[in-house]
């Protein structure tokens, strides 16, 4: 069997004579950590497979976002130069629709972007106040007059969302803001393409002038890259194009939302590529600090990262059933996989590493789930051939689209823990057959 991907990995496996270094990277206080915190979910009896959270990744997360400036709403010595506006950290929840989680970040006094009507009732299941709700995504004139209130913050998404919706808009006095899609944004696999979201500039102006007739104002501009921006000069590029639109219309809005995208650390696409190599909060600041003084009247500048705050702050674990070697491959087969647990491991490379600690030679390995599905591989690399039944495999960055792109194929969805201010507790149990069958009428 050949191996196809021109990448770092496989150079990695051509050379290696003992176990290579998985970690991708990772510092030792944060492999150290997640041992640490994995071998005190595992004396807790809940069966593999299982996702475990943590709160102290993100924190660090929002930490090095500070360095961008102050945050808003919270607790900050005020910037040197005041013309700059402070800094709105919206957590993305569909990036970890996770109970626990939208609960301590409201507790924090944070608020909540959602993008589906879902979302939208699992944060006012969870408290979250109108005004600290944002509401985005495409065609919402199809949910949102179900749960319609007062006051409530929505993007628009399309000349036909905004006809359809402007009319309950006005009566309700929503804060309401416009997605633009700047010339950046792509179909990811056929880059000749555009995206699918977002006003495109022409009918942006035409927009606002609707908005104007009806005699009210937006006060948020939007757009929204794609995830693994790979450059600071990207976001100025869209800065840019929506300070023209501003220039051009005479409308300045209150709110300038950048949506997310910022790339996670320590992982890496099939082609060995990096995402975060080229991409610096430090060259971020300096962009914001050119631009932002050039809209008047801005107050705040919002942010919707997702991954960047989230996929360090979990992992999956699972544990090897067998191990079959042929054509030079060694394969282990284990309770969880691509097909239910991690589909981002079909065009990513995450950090991996074994419990207990392997070493040793090393041999070409591939990890596959459980289910009948030649899809269902985690990951192919070099790994230590002493590797057996039994032993735990921690996939790393699994706190950002793992939960929310499960599947229950043949199988009952994982079990997840969550960890905060050192305490570990049940999030949610392993799905038994009785759940997952009486769906069924």
């Amino acid at each position: 069997m050949s191996d196809q991907r021109p990448s770092a990995l496989r150079r990695v496996m051509r050379k290696t004579k003992s176990s290579p270094p998985a970690d991708f990277g990772h510092p030792p206080r944060v492999l150290a950590f997640w041992r640490r915190l994995v071998r005190d979910a595992l004396a807790t009896g809940t069966p593999t497979p299982f996702y475990l959270f943590s709160t102290e990744p993100m924190e660090e997360a929002l930490a090095e976002l500070r360095s961008l400036g102050p945050e808003a709403g919270r607790a900050a010595r005020p910037r040197c130069r005041a013309a700059l506006p402070l800094i709105r950290h919206w957590l993305s929840c569909k990036t970890q629709p996770v109970a626990p989680l939208l609960r301590w970040w409201r507790k924090q006094g944070r608020p909540v972007e959602v993008v589906s009507e879902f979302e939208f009732l699992a944060a006012r299941h969870e408290g979250f106040a109108t005004e600290d709700m944002l509401i985005n995504g495409p065609a919402k004139h199809r949910w949102l007059p179900r749960v319609a209130r007062e006051a409530m913050r929505v993007n628009f998404d399309s000349p036909g969302e905004l006809k359809a919706l402007l009319p309950m808009a006005r009566k309700l006095g929503w804060r309401m803001g416009l997605r633009l899609r700047t010339s950046l944004e792509h179909d990811p696999e056929h880059p000749e393409f555009p995206t699918q979201f977002g006003f495109e500039l022409d009918e942006a102006v035409r927009a606002l002038k609707q908005l104007k007739q009806a005699g009210v104002t937006a006060e948020t501009l939007h757009f929204h890259l794609r995830t693994n921006v790979a450059r600071a000069s990207i976001h100025e590029r869209a800065i840019r194009e929506a300070h023209a639109l501003c220039a051009a219309t005479n409308w300045w809005p209150a709110f300038l939302d950048c949506g997310g995208g910022l790339p996670p650390r320590h992982t890496v696409g099939h082609d060995g590529r990096e995402f975060a190599a080229g991409f610096h909060l430090e060259s971020l600041a300096a962009v914001l600090h050119r631009w932002l003084p050039r809209f008047p009247g801005l107050r705040e500048l919002w942010l919707e990262n997702g991954r960047f705050l989230s996929a360090r702050s979990g992992v999956l674990v699972v544990t090897v059933l067998d191990v079959k070697e042929r054509a030079g491959l060694r394969q282990l087969i284990c309770d969880g996989g691509r097909t239910m647990h991690a589909l981002v491991s079909n065009w990513e490379e995450h950090g991996l590493f074994t419990m207990p600690k392997r070493t040793g030679p090393a041999a070409l390995t591939a990890v596959h789930g459980p289910t009948c599905m030649a899809f269902d591989q985690l990951t192919r690399r070099a790994m230590p051939s002493s590797l057996c039944p039994g032993d735990r495999l921690v996939w790393m960055e699994a706190g950002a689209y793992h939960i929310p792109w499960e599947t229950s194929f043949s199988h009952g969805r994982a079990a997840v823990l969550w960890h905060e201010r050192g305490k570990l507790t049940r999030a949610r149990n392993a799905e038994h057959f009785k759940a997952w069958w009486s769906q069924w009428r």
